[in-house]
């Protein structure tokens, strides 16, 4: 960090809730909404405190429904509102609808999702099911791995959405429990540091005012939908760039050395990698350490956006390996090898590749298991005998699970 950005920023020890939260206070967001569904409801007990002590200002909104959540800030975004809202598990599948719907007419809605698992049985702890149900729908996606990359993720995602070339919508994954309530020292930028970063949300001609009478999500058929469903398709390859400047401005504004689509961790001399995303990289970090220590040559990737989705980069940098290892906190129930979805994205980016490497998929943390250095070492020994036999069998390991005695 540079000294001049050091001066403007604070440290305190907060939760990833809470730094979400003082995000958008700094972001001068216009309209949020709320319902209560675990674990992402602390951003909104947060911002509800920030209001009551004066220190933001906006038009705070207790919807009845996460269906409602969704579809005011939707409506308020298309009048020039900067907006923001989120959901967990359950509660994000029952706005699929305003979810799905928010795309074609190119409203920029910010959103958390607090990862949680998708009911039934009901469950609190972390999976990535939930957010992964807009992938294929023309959101952006992204997860953050600290409560630091959370509030910072926040501020760059309104910078990629609401940029005339992108007007996308863009959900940042925060793991449920994991980062939602857990503490880390953050340092929190001063509003004159985010408003050199972040301008004013402009909607320019797509506005909905009386002096602009335009149509939104209009009924078009076959008549233009096409056409509306490829102007989604160039706007988030136009987004691929915005992220990249995006993230170049916001590390040389504050001071940050975070890297874009994926950051790698003892990498350099590796044979095998393991790749996930968010919060299990605290505890693949360590477990990696020590098998580094007793001479296993491992790294691990960490990704951080999903769409879009840096093909090339990613390609370029998992190909470097023998074995990959995708550790997936998802499920595709009856997918190719019976795999997740994270394996199926890697192992698709890595299918052109003049050097391919093998790729293992591991089904491990759901609902919210931790993930333990044992468990990497299992998945460690699985590529170890992958390499030597030249194969990969099975192609997906569910890894960390009690026998269920045939049931």
């Amino acid at each position: 960090m540079t000294t001049k950005a050091a001066a403007e920023e604070r440290e305190e020890l907060i939760s990833g809730c809470e730094a979400i939260a003082i995000a958008l206070a700094r972001a001068d967001v216009d309209v949020i909404t709320a319902y209560p569904i675990r674990p992402y409801d602390t951003v909104m007990n947060f911002v509800a405190r920030l209001i009551a002590d004066g220190e933001m200002d906006c038009e705070f909104i207790h919807a009845e429904s996460e269906h409602s959540q969704f579809e005011v800030v939707k409506h308020a975004c298309t009048t020039g509102a900067r907006v923001f809202t989120g959901s967990s598990g359950i509660g994000w599948v029952f706005a699929m609808e305003p979810l799905t719907v928010s795309t074609g007419p190119r409203i920029p809605i910010v959103a958390i999702c607090g990862n949680r698992a998708v009911d039934d049985p009901g469950a609190f702890g972390c999976e990535h099911n939930d957010q992964f149900l807009v992938r294929d729908l023309g959101w952006m996606i992204s997860w953050a791995d600290t409560a630091q990359e959370a509030m910072d993720m926040i501020l760059i995602s309104y910078r990629v959405a609401e940029d005339p070339k992108v007007f996308l919508p863009c959900v940042l994954g925060v793991d449920g429990a994991f980062l939602t309530h857990s503490q880390s020292i953050v340092q929190v930028p001063s509003k004159a540091m985010v408003d050199r970063f972040l301008p004013p949300y402009n909607r320019g001609a797509l506005r909905l005012h009386p002096d602009n009478p335009i149509s939104v999500a209009i009924q078009v058929n076959e008549d233009w939908l096409g056409e509306l469903r490829k102007g989604v398709d160039e706007a988030m390859r136009r987004a691929y760039t915005v992220v990249k400047e995006a993230h170049r401005d916001f590390n040389n504004i504050f001071g940050r050395q975070a890297n874009v689509f994926f950051e790698e961790f003892m990498t350099d001399d590796a044979d095998m990698v393991v790749v996930g995303m968010g919060t299990m990289s605290l505890s693949v970090r360590a477990a990696v350490r020590k098998l580094r220590k007793e001479g296993k040559k491992i790294g691990f990737v960490r990704l951080k956006w999903i769409r879009p989705w840096a093909t090339e980069e990613i390609r370029n940098c998992l190909s470097r390996f023998k074995a990959v290892g995708v550790i997936s906190r998802d499920y595709s129930y009856g997918s190719p090898d019976w795999g997740g979805i994270l394996m199926h994205e890697v192992r698709s980016t890595l299918y052109t590749a003049k050097k391919q490497p093998l790729v293992a998929n591991f089904i491990c943390g759901l609902g919210g298991r931790e993930i333990y250095e044992e468990n990497i070492r299992e998945m460690a020994k699985i590529l170890e005998d992958s390499i030597k036999a030249g194969k990969v069998k099975p192609d997906t390991t569910w890894v960390g699970i009690r026998s269920r005695g045939g049931v």
